[in-house]
This record gives C-alpha cells, sequence and structure tokens, in this order.
C-alpha cells in the first residue's frame, strides 16, 4: 500500500506540503500544476511554484515531490519537460483532472478526456524525453460528463508511456460533489497493465476501507481529506494490516499535536505573502480542519472576520499557537 498526497491548486502549495508531509509519511506528493502553453517556462518559474526543487526535490520531512505539466500540446509540453530535467524532479506528472472552468476554457485538465488520441500523443510526447528511471505519472478523472471513454483515456495513457496513473473517481461535470464511484476505479485498473492509484472521497479509515474493497486498489491519494484530517495517512497505516474495528480518532491529542503545525504554517505563510494576503491562507486551512477538530471549529470562529496580521498573533496565542517562536525550530 502507497498512500500519495494529491495536487490542489490554490491550496496544497510548498508551505502546505512542508506541514502535512512533517504530520504524515507520504510515499510522494505532487506539485499544482504548471500550465505549459506555446512557450519554454524558464527554470524560475518551476523553482517559483515549486521551492523544493532547490533542496533536492524534496520537502523538509524528505517527501519527494513530482513535478504536475498541464496542456494540450504535445510538442511544447514535451519541450519543456525535457528543459525541466535539468533541475533533476523526482518525477513527471500529467494533469488530466482539474475540473476548473478557466483551465479547460484553455483545453487543459479534464477537458482532454474526450480525445483519447491526444492524451496518447501528449503522453509518448513526454514519455520520449523523460529517460525511464525518472517516474512518470498521470492523473485523470472519469471522462467530461459521462465516464463512457475512462478506460480508452486509461489505455491510451498507458500506451504512451506513463508509468502509473492516478485515477479522480469522478467526472469533469461532477466536480467534488459525493459519490465518488469507485467501482470506476477497478474498471480501469482491470483494464490497464500499469499500476493505478485511486482518488476521491477518502476522510476517513473508514472510507479507505471501502474504497479498497470496491476498487481492489491498494494505492490510495488523499486531497482534501489530508488538509481537514492532517494524520489520516498515520492512521491509515497503523490500520493496514488491521482487522481489529475503526475507533474514533482523539482529536484532542490530534489538535495538540496540530498546535505547532499551525505556528510553523502562520509562519511561513507571512514569510510567503504580503500581510493582506496571509490571514486568508490561514482561514482557507481552518475552514477545512473545522470538519474534525472543534479547536480549530473555535479558533476559526475567533479569527474569521479578522483581517490584520497583528490581531490573528493574538488570538492564536490564546489558543496557545506560538507562531513567534517558530523561527528557532523551522
Amino acid at each position: 500500500m502507497r498512500l500519495i498526497l494529491a495536487p490542489m491548486e490554490g491550496l496544497l502549495d510548498d508551505v502546505l506540503r512542508d506541514v502535512l508531509t512533517r504530520a504524515a509519511v507520504y510515499d510522494w506528493t505532487v506539485s499544482e500544476f504548471m500550465r505549459v502553453s506555446g512557450t519554454l517556462l524558464p527554470h524560475r518559474f518551476y523553482a517559483r511554484l515549486c521551492p523544493e526543487l532547490l533542496t533536492g526535490g524534496r520537502t523538509a520531512a524528505g517527501t519527494a515531490v513530482r513535478l504536475q505539466l498541464l496542456g494540450s500540446d504535445p510538442p511544447c509540453i514535451a519541450e519543456n519537460a525535457e528543459h525541466l530535467l535539468a533541475l533533476a524532479p523526482p518525477g513527471i506528472d500529467l494533469n488530466f483532472g482539474c475540473p476548473a472552468p478557466t483551465v479547460n476554457r484553455h483545453r487543459g485538465g479534464a477537458a482532454l478526456l474526450d480525445e483519447p488520441d491526444l492524451l496518447y500523443d501528449i503522453a509518448a510526447a513526454v514519455r520520449s524525453v523523460v529517460p525511464r528511471s525518472l517516474p512518470f505519472t498521470a492523473k485523470m478523472r472519469l471522462g467530461i460528463a459521462d465516464k463512457g471513454r475512462a478506460i480508452e483515456c486509461a489505455r491510451a495513457l498507458a500506451a504512451g508511456g506513463v508509468d502509473e496513473l492516478v485515477v479522480h473517481a469522478r467526472t469533469k461535470s461532477e466536480g467534488y460533489r459525493p459519490p465518488a464511484h469507485w467501482e470506476w476505479v477497478g474498471l480501469v485498473a482491470d483494464a490497464v497493465a500499469i499500476p493505478i492509484v485511486a482518488n476521491g472521497e477518502v476522510w476517513s479509515e473508514a472510507d479507505w476501507m471501502r474504497c479498497r474493497e470496491v476498487s481492489g486498489v491498494a494505492d490510495v491519494m488523499l486531497g482534501r481529506g489530508a488538509v481537514a484530517d492532517p494524520f489520516l495517512a498515520t492512521r491509515i497505516r497503523h490500520r493496514a494490516g488491521s482487522s481489529t474495528p475503526v475507533g474514533e480518532p482523539d482529536r484532542d491529542a490530534e489538535w495538540e499535536a496540530l498546535k505547532p503545525l499551525l505556528a510553523l504554517f502562520w509562519w511561513r505563510v507571512r514569510r510567503k505573502l504580503a500581510p493582506r494576503f496571509a490571514p486568508g491562507r490561514l482561514k482557507q486551512w481552518l475552514n477545512l480542519l473545522r470538519r474534525n477538530h472543534p479547536g480549530a471549529e473555535a479558533l476559526f470562529q475567533e479569527i474569521r472576520a479578522l483581517p490584520r496580521v497583528g490581531e490573528i498573533n493574538a488570538a492564536l496565542g490564546r489558543y496557545g499557537i506560538q507562531a513567534e517562536t517558530v523561527a528557532l525550530a523551522a
């Protein structure tokens, strides 16, 4: 069993990747997508979106970060992938899963899932420049509005040379609405000879167990579930191979363990963003954390209307979250 931390545009950036890979062990993670369209992007572009490239392509906890490319022009994507090799990324990933309308209008992400021949051409072009020793993966959804071509798309990517494939178990039109169709992940896995990773609607250990049972796929990519529950991957690893019933996590203990991670997150966000933008990032994460943690709910309600860094620092201090001391330990 392998656990992978998902890419999430606008949420799971290098700051949150750092924090979440300290909270739990992942086999690898994937960067936010890097749009490739008609030009050769400079190395500084990749390093800005994935600063882990400057530290061996790994987070501070040692988790490898694969670089994700998005686009619809096979020669252009291949040229950029080859150029990117000079930065020694731990792997290259292709995005055919993003459902965002702004991305899809420009022929990116899941909008290409009605064109399996194009998926093959993109994968084959990138495969031709990526050495076999470097992991080359892709992520796709089950289709645009229906699932009828999911297997055809998966076969096209496999034939194009992708080493393994993450399948988000929903169509583009379904977005992030439940349910996830895990049975279709199993159908894809049965149709191709490469490893398949299941993704979608795994929020708990029980979800993970049902996903494995329905799909028959052992490997899982965690997205919003990991952001809302940073210790979920750790509990899943402990659960693997166990036959004991799933119990309730000790949320009080986990909240205490989260406090230094929240402090680190806030410290790094303030270093990365202008003061007017930093509060929004903290509120964004707390908004997901409050799904599982009463402490996060109380803190979110206290800071949700606070616009200034100083006010938020004071509120965090009242909850025992001392961001000002993080620099010594980071």
